[in-house]
């Protein structure tokens, strides 16, 4: 059948000539600003997605944009070879707003992740005193972390994990949530324990009470890393900086990604101790875009607008609405169960209406955008600058497709 669209001209060129990596909804953004995309047909949509977290401050912010701009005209790669005068300023900021010491910086979350697996080794080595080649890191079964090899290598999506064997050794999975199951794992050669505050891919899961301290005081006593994943989680998607700010616990490692470059370019980065992060001398590891002045910029003034509260509030609040909302769909027949905190949900819909894919392909029709996972579960994560008006509507739509 011959493309007749713009739509579906665009779809049928890309499907041509890219990997078959991603299944994208059938929907071409042109444009988009706030919690608002606009097609090439000139259709808009509503994000309830926010790029994984990577737009919570929404598309097209006006202070990022200024802030990226500025740069631009300036200057917008070193390469670490050489320093440049946005460097100092973003390391010592990121630091003091995680309450840490050292920031070691790269460009994706993923890289952030092989970053501080790296980390724990070497200090596992050099500190700790784990013999040569025996480094162990724990992890939970259901996590995702990214997609390298050595990523997926402790991954137990298959999905994710089939086919780029052999695996990378050194890894531990355990069951989510089960103190008693990583206690049992950890041992003299443990380096680290790496986990998601909040399983975000496996669909918003939130670990019981409890579970974090528990790991907090475990690695403590253990002499163990607790590294903390808070791409998605943090910097104001749970309305806290980070998602383990709401169990008053504070890891050895923080992972930071998606939202820090403001949806506007890839910036992550590892922010840990100066004991930690100290391990590292010039040539064992690096990156040569990671910490470029751009970046930097864009970084600057994303903590910049942290620092006021204003968005980690708002995620509170109309989070606490969010699953209010959602929390009246459960038990009548199309919702089975509902998980989250902030302006982040988990949305397990009934099997009998249609997977996850399916769901998401009928709130497309109806003008709001979001992302099926595992089956029949859809997450919802709007831009924390989405307004109540609209995240009302964007819910309505969804009482629509639910037939409610």
């Amino acid at each position: 059948m011959t493309p007749t669209t713009s739509t579906e001209r665009s779809i049928a060129v890309a499907e041509a000539h890219s990997a078959h990596n991603y299944h994208p909804l059938p929907v071409v953004v042109a444009s988009a600003e706030g919690a608002w995309m606009t097609d090439v047909e000139g259709r808009r949509y509503l994000d309830m997605l926010a790029g994984y977290s990577a737009l919570n401050f929404g598309h097209g912010n006006r202070r990022l944009i200024e802030a990226a701009k500025a740069q631009l005209e300036r200057v917008t790669l070193t390469s670490r070879a050489f320093h440049h005068d946005r460097f100092a300023d973003f390391c010592t900021r990121l630091a003091e707003f995680c309450g840490m010491e050292m920031v070691l910086p790269m460009n994706t979350g993923a890289e952030a992740v092989e970053t501080a697996v790296k980390t724990a080794r070497k200090w596992g080595y050099r500190v700790k005193g784990v013999p040569d080649g025996r480094a162990k890191i724990v992890v939970a079964d259901n996590n995702f972390h990214g997609r390298t090899t050595t990523i997926v290598s402790f991954s137990t999506d298959p999905e994710a994990r089939a086919d780029y064997g052999p695996y990378t050794p050194g890894f531990e999975i355990v069951p989510y949530g089960d103190l008693a199951a990583l206690e049992d794992a950890v041992d003299e050669d443990t380096v680290a324990v790496l986990i998601e505050p909040i399983q975000g891919e496996a669909g918003v899961l939130l670990p019981p009470p409890g579970y974090l301290p528990g790991v907090r005081e475990l690695t403590r006593t253990r002499d163990v890393l607790f590294i903390a994943d808070e791409i998605q989680s943090g910097l104001g998607r749970t309305g806290r900086d980070f998602a383990c700010q709401h169990e008053d616990v504070v890891p050895d490692m923080y992972v930071l990604g998606k939202a820090l470059g403001g949806g506007i370019v890839p910036v992550s980065a590892v922010v840990s101790s100066r004991e930690v992060l100290g391990v590292f001398r010039p040539g064992e590891h690096g990156s040569t875009f990671g910490g470029n002045p751009l970046a930097c910029a864009v970084a600057l003034e994303v903590l910049a607008m942290l620092r006021t509260g204003e968005y980690q509030q708002r995620a509170r609040e109309l989070g606490e609405h969010l699953h209010h909302e959602l929390g009246l769909l459960v038990g009548g027949g199309a919702v089975d169960a509902v998980r989250g905190r902030g302006l982040w949900a988990g949305v397990d819909i009934s099997p009998s209406l249609g997977t996850g894919r399916e769901i998401s392909e009928r709130l497309m029709e109806l003008g709001v955008l979001v992302k099926d996972t595992h089956g029949s579960t859809i997450r919802l994560a709007p831009p924390l600058v989405i307004s109540k008006e609209d995240l009302d509507w964007g819910l309505d739509q969804l009482r629509a497709v639910l037939g409610g």
